[in-house]
């Protein structure tokens, strides 16, 4: 097993490194369409789902961990998905106060050459390999987006959705980020690109940064469920024809 997660590691080093062969690169094409067809496949039926991201490094007894927890429930109480990177930390957290709340919980797990295992709060996820296919999926069945403190991956993940906001490629949808005392030197680094002339005023309208669960949620409520007309998970016919039974990992 961790072979080949390193040899798909390999595989994907390859394809990032410039030209190779056309029937190589063919090959590649159908594999990353396969996967994308999984996700739209495995994800169709979730329902209106609200993206958290954040970090994998907080244990349980942090508090950026119980606040992904609170805003997991608080989310699962309006009606809406949790829908997370699949994985522990910040993302176990938020899955868990979903499921703790009654909620339904998702996951878009990533294959690492060191093994992210989905967390046991799922009701149901999909692994994948590439990550920008991962995070088109998780922009793609959400209707907000919270940011909770995290590195790398949650910069990446909150710009791209905030640049896709930004140009129109999806509707305005809120954006919270929570732990202001984490994320106040980014809040200072957007009022200097304002002043810049690199963004605008106006690309900072569906930011909003907080400590407060309650607020958050006021905010989703307002700018995501009534903005938009949602209305809770409803159950869809699923077309055994189409190989849509059973798609994806699902819990017991």
């Amino acid at each position: 097993m961790k072979e080949n997660r390193e040899a798909r590691s390999r595989e994907e080093r390859l394809f990032l490194e410039g030209p190779r062969s056309r029937w190589y690169e063919l090959a590649s094409v159908c594999k990353i369409g396969w996967e994308f067809l999984r996700g739209f496949r495995t994800l169709h039926f979730v329902g209106p789902c609200v993206t958290v991201f954040g970090s994998a490094r907080f244990a349980e007894d942090h508090e950026y961990y119980q606040l992904a927890r609170q805003a997991g429930a608080g989310l699962a109480r309006l009606g809406l998905t949790v829908m997370t990177g699949g994985g522990p930390g910040i993302m176990e957290a938020a899955n868990r106060g979903a499921k703790e709340a009654g909620g339904f919980s998702i996951g878009c797990n990533i294959e690492l050459p060191h093994e992210q295992k989905p967390n046991s709060y799922l009701d149901r996820w999909i692994t994948f390999q590439h990550f920008f296919v991962r995070k088109v999926m998780l922009v793609k069945y959400s209707y907000a987006f919270v940011v909770m403190p995290g590195g790398f991956g949650t910069l990446d993940e909150c710009f791209e959705s905030a640049t896709l906001i930004q140009t129109g490629k999806i509707e305005g949808f809120p954006v919270v980020l929570m732990g202001r005392e984490y994320w106040k030197d980014l809040e200072e680094l957007l009022e200097g690109m304002i002043r810049a002339g690199t963004i605008s005023p106006d690309d900072l309208d569906h930011l909003l940064f907080t400590d407060s669960v309650e607020e958050a949620m006021t905010h989703i409520r307002k700018r995501s469920i009534e903005a938009f007309g949602l209305t809770a998970r409803r159950r869809i016919r699923r077309l055994g024809v189409l190989g849509e039974m059973g798609r994806g990992g699902q819990r017991p």
